[in-house]
């Protein structure tokens, strides 16, 4: 079981494997980096700040 983080983590990297898949025709060397949980609050684990 897992929280409300991990789904939003795993929404936005759909979201930019789609929008990588339709933009590789003109940029072949596009980066896709830097998809972390910044904050949370809340849950069994307490709060996180990076």
């Amino acid at each position: 079981q897992t929280g409300v983080e991990m789904e939003a983590l795993t929404g936005t990297s759909v979201g930019l494997l789609t929008i990588y898949d339709m933009v590789k025709a003109i940029d072949k060397g596009m980066i896709i980096r830097n998809v972390q949980l910044e904050s949370k609050s809340g849950g069994k684990s307490g709060d996180f700040k990076r």
